[in-house]
């Protein structure tokens, strides 16, 4: 069964190489990224010289501290500059910060009538901050990969936006799309669905293979043959973002509950699961009406 996996991972990354190899002008990395993961490695930075470097962006800051601020993050007392954020969360949180926010940014004017921007950041910044509060909740110690599985979990949709209108808008003539007939459709129109998309373009940036996992897994993650407590916490993220918030795109609104997640996670049965989920809706409510776009 493993062995099966892999083999179809493998070939899944070998069609989306070929399919984003021809692709020009692609993001990388940002520079502002860089300079943090650069500042970040070296064990004389201190948290003034980091809120220094961070605050070239102020559009970032103010990200920044939306999110530090969200309900989910549970802290003590209101976080007002990047400093005290970086003293807060700590050098670890801030690199994960940074790094998903960065990247959303290389697609921030990607938008047309079938695809809202402000719509997917808000959805993108709900699902991370559920992702972390549910790392905390069950005990998953890497709450700030987390984060990050659940902002870029569907890195891959402004992607597809951006560099493959075509295919796009021939996908939005569609109608009644479930969500198997959307990656299976994607597959077919474009050669590749926007989960394998996203965790293609999260290798070229060399990030963890966790991350990759949980973005090509978070759909499904009862599929995952790695990762899989990483994959359980970003689909099950993703379903109660979409359960409390506006979809991000007409074709991406359906997302259905992969009941594996019960067993990954050891949440008991699907009524337990149906309660845990319902105590999150205050926290998506407020958190929707606060977040800096």
């Amino acid at each position: 069964m493993i062995d099966n996996l892999s083999k179809n991972l493998s070939e899944k990354k070998e069609r989306v190489n070929k399919i984003l190899s021809g692709v020009k002008n692609l993001p990388s990395i940002p520079i502002v990224m860089m300079e943090v993961l650069n500042m970040i490695s070296n064990e004389r930075t201190n948290a003034t010289d980091l809120g220094r470097v961070i605050s070239q962006d102020q559009g970032l800051v103010a990200k920044i501290l939306s999110v530090a601020n969200s309900p989910f993050y549970g802290l003590p007392r209101r976080v007002s500059t990047i400093e005290f954020a970086i003293v807060i969360l700590g050098f670890e949180q801030i690199k994960n910060i940074v790094i998903a926010l960065k990247m959303l940014d290389a697609f921030k004017d990607v938008s047309n009538e079938y695809f809202d921007p402000m719509a997917y950041w808000k959805h993108s910044i709900v699902t991370a901050a559920i992702a972390r509060k549910l790392s905390d909740d069950l005990g998953y110690h890497l709450s700030g990969e987390a984060f990050i599985a659940g902002l870029l979990h569907d890195l891959g949709l402004p992607v597809i936006v951006k560099y493959f209108t075509k295919e796009f808008y021939q996908l939005m003539q569609i109608e009644n799309l479930s969500e198997k007939d959307q990656l299976q459709l994607e597959t077919e129109i474009i050669g590749a669905n926007h989960a394998e998309i996203g965790a293609n373009l999260c290798e070229r940036w060399n990030l963890p293979e966790s991350l990759i996992f949980s973005i090509l897994y978070h759909h499904k993650p009862s599929e995952a043959n790695k990762f899989e407590q990483l994959c359980a916490i970003t689909h099950l993220s993703d379903y109660i973002s979409k359960k409390y918030l506006a979809g991000i795109a007409i074709f991406d609104d359906g997302t259905k509950l992969d009941e594996k997640v019960i067993e990954i996670l050891k949440l008991g049965d699907i009524n337990f699961l149906e309660r845990m989920i319902e105590k999150y809706k205050p926290a998506v409510e407020e958190l929707k009406e606060t977040i800096i776009l």
